[in-house]
């Protein structure tokens, strides 16, 4: 239970020491921890204190008395205030550099395994890299109806008209889409009152393809103007190639809805991948940065030394990917993901390939290691990391090979601290996924060194 401050005189002079794992600048004053977004390491600062919490507080930026040199003016107006970034103000080389240096000491922490100083690879260009963005609509405390992302830790909409970590063709089709439904009265979505229409868009953008899908996510299944606003919206933006309306009629914090109706073309649109094509339809996971998902993959598997007799587990497969990827290496490769619609959508992707290879199935990701010998297992699981059951499975199936693509240092750490019981860990790379803010990727190879 947090405590707000409203007077204004709880102004305390702070230096920056560290930053938070979401990136927050991290001070003391009188023997107190305070958060304070923005503020870099090294900057001395006035800071209001305005939430007081049992074991920290939390402030806001009055004055900075003492200016990082590695601080940079953001890109973005409204960096400061939404949740998307943390690190729009500090140079992009000296994030690397934090980034880095975080993951490696979380490593050691908690795998207690000293990793050297791994090579982390970042963009050329940090920005408008996203080609996904969900956002909410709404109204403002004047009753304006407003679109942006979420001001940090608040369901607060911050009205943003661009965003400099996403792809620029999400800009336009957002304005349109405002200006669409305030035209045809189509009412935005009140979260206190669980009333409205629009709750949230969803847009996707295929790099290479450069196919748009745009979801509509809506709290009725039949309102007036319904089908007027996706003919209106096609219009304006002929590059659409596929509109869904999703119904989500739910008072949750879940975005999408369960049940969905295609408005406009397929329901669906294409990109690649290093020459791979796929299908992506709203619920896909399709990593959102497509240039460094290329690095990526590509260091995953030349990690995996593939050989051309070579079975492999592609653990958490979603869509299929890197499985698709690997299999022109490899003799075969076997998917399991528990999400039905993405071993649909593998499935789909491995037909439109000709690629024959490859199987796909739903379930546990742990259940297929008790069939079949594999010689390399891709596992690139959610935050949670790895279930221990499955891990277990892994040490008594002893595969020549794993490699493990995490987008969670911690629970990565964790993991590694079982698994090198049974396997050497060869390499450990970074990869900046999500440049501007605290998220990193890292890439492990692993070796067998003994059995049981």
């Amino acid at each position: 239970m947090s405590k707000k401050i409203i007077n204004s005189k709880n102004i305390v002079n702070v230096k920056c020491v560290d930053f938070t794992f979401d990136g927050q600048g991290l001070a003391k004053y009188n023997d107190r921890v305070i958060f304070v977004p923005s503020l870099l390491i090294g900057e001395e600062a006035e800071v209001e204190v305005l939430y007081r919490k049992k074991d920290f507080d939390v402030g806001r930026i009055v004055k900075i008395t003492k200016f990082s040199p590695s601080r940079i003016t953001p890109k973005c107006a409204c960096s400061t205030a939404c949740g998307g970034c943390s690190f729009q103000n500090l140079e992009y080389s000296k994030e690397l550099e934090y980034k880095r240096e975080v993951a490696i000491n979380t490593l050691k922490r908690i795998a207690k395994i000293e990793v050297g100083y791994p090579t982390i690879m970042g963009m050329d260009e940090p920005y408008y890299y996203r080609n996904k963005i969900q956002v909410p609509f709404g109204y403002d405390r004047q009753n304006r109806l407003v679109y942006g992302l979420y001001k940090f830790k608040t369901h607060d909409i911050i009205p943003i008209n661009e965003c400099s970590i996403s792809s620029i063709e999400h800009v336009k089709i957002l304005k349109d889409i405002k200006y669409l439904i305030e035209s045809m009265k189509i009412s935005a979505y009140r979260e206190d009152e669980g009333k409205g229409i629009l709750r949230h868009v969803l847009i996707r953008v295929g790099k290479v393809t450069k196919e748009i899908m745009v979801v509509l996510v809506v709290n009725e299944k039949n309102f007036k103007s319904k089908g007027n606003l996706v003919k209106e919206l096609v219009k304006l933006n002929p590059e659409i190639k596929t509109v869904v309306y999703n119904f989500n009629e739910r008072r949750t914090n879940v975005i999408l809805g369960e049940k969905e109706e295609v408005a406009y073309g397929k329901g669906y649109i294409y990109d690649e991948l290093l020459n791979v094509k796929f299908k992506i339809s709203s619920k896909s996971f399709y990593q959102v940065n497509h240039d460094q998902c290329e690095k990526l993959y590509s260091l995953a598997l030349q990690k995996a030394d593939l050989k051309p007799d070579y079975s492999i587990y592609d653990a958490y497969c979603g869509i299929g990917t890197i499985g698709l990827i690997a299999s022109k290496y490899v003799k075969n490769v076997d998917g399991v993901e528990i999400v039905k619609e993405a071993i649909f959508d593998a499935k789909e992707n491995a037909k439109i390939n000709n690629i024959t290879n490859c199987n796909y199935r739903v379930g546990d990701a742990k259940d297929a290691l008790l069939k079949k010998a594999y010689d390399v297992i891709f596992v690139d699981p959610p935050r949670k990391g790895l279930d221990p059951k499955f891990i277990n499975q892994l040490l008594n199936s002893h595969p020549k090979k794993i490699v493990y693509i995490s987008c969670d240092v911690g629970t990565l750490a964790r993991d590694l601290g079982l698994l090198k019981k049974n396997y050497h860990i060869d390499s450990i790379d970074f990869v900046d996924m999500f440049p501007r803010t605290f998220h990193i990727e890292t890439v492990v190879s692993m070796s067998l060194i003994r059995k049981g």
